[in-house]
């Protein structure tokens, strides 16, 4: 593993930069984010995301496949700087953190990468509000072989800490665009594809949709708001997802989880 003088205080201008990242504002004006953990730090490594600097305590570090995940990026010129215990935990957002951050630049798809040939089931989220929903739509994107995921008209920052967290690695591997609701729209009618909208209110059971087989694309509304009648209106269906107790609606990502397993069998008979 790659020597180097250890990092012991936390006002290090190296450690106060990355603890920056933790703000929006700093992660928008620098493009960097802050990826933290062995298995979200190994998923960002093996899909190939560009490293800007690994930060490790090596007295937390017990697993043989994060310090060879060191070495490797070291040898690829990656500034793999140790710290101590402390500084590290100065970083980290859970308790007892595996003993390893990295700084890692952003990246998002375009529109114009993605076309039927690439994508059959897809995510469009309009304004979410929880980091957690996001991190958590792409880790259930991923299990059930959906291909993208649009982020409407803004919200949730893709690269918050919780959004890394809860995706499991997902973020790493799925294309990420953002758009307007108006440029998505006008792109999924350019290729055809099946928009498929979510209201408490619709009148379809999301069990009785027919699914094309070209391109499926679910479009969620934001937690507070759902979708606009007029964002309803643009999409080529309505379903939504019968209650049977007093809850009126269901947590974003539960809901997502639910009609994209659906869709997923839909596609796959």
């Amino acid at each position: 593993m790659p020597t180097s003088e250890t990092i012991t205080s936390r006002s290090n201008p190296v450690i106060k930069s990355a603890r920056m990242l933790r703000e929006g504002k700093e992660r928008k004006r620098s493009g960097k984010f802050l990826v933290e953990g062995i298995l979200h730090v190994g998923e960002a490594s093996a899909a190939g995301w560009q490293m800007d600097s690994i930060l490790y305590a090596p007295e937390l570090l017990e697993s043989e496949y994060a310090r060879n995940l060191i070495s490797g990026q070291s040898a690829k010129g990656v500034r793999c700087i140790p710290v101590s215990a402390e500084v590290l935990e100065s970083l980290a957002e859970k308790e007892n953190p595996q003993g390893i951050v990295a700084i890692v630049s952003q990246k998002f798809a375009s529109m114009e990468s993605l076309s039927p040939r690439t994508i059959k089931v897809a995510v469009a989220l309009v304004a979410p509000q929880d980091p957690g929903n996001v991190g958590t739509i792409l880790r259930t994107l991923d299990a059930v072989g959906g291909d993208s995921l649009f982020l409407l008209d803004g919200g949730v920052d893709l690269f918050h800490p919780s959004v890394v967290r809860a995706s499991m690695g997902a973020i790493f591997w799925k294309p990420v665009v953002k758009a307007t609701f108006v440029d998505f729209h006008a792109w999924a009618r350019q290729y055809r594809c099946q928009l498929i909208g979510t209201s408490a209110h619709a009148d379809m059971d999301y069990r009785s949709v027919k699914i094309d087989q070209g391109m499926s694309i679910l479009v969620l509304g934001n937690e507070q708001k759902g979708l606009s009648k007029d964002q309803l209106a643009a999409c080529d269906a309505a379903v939504k997802i019968p209650m049977r107790g007093r809850a009126s609606s269901l947590n974003l990502a539960v809901a997502a989880s639910v009609l994209l397993f659906s869709l997923y069998e839909q596609h796959v008979k």
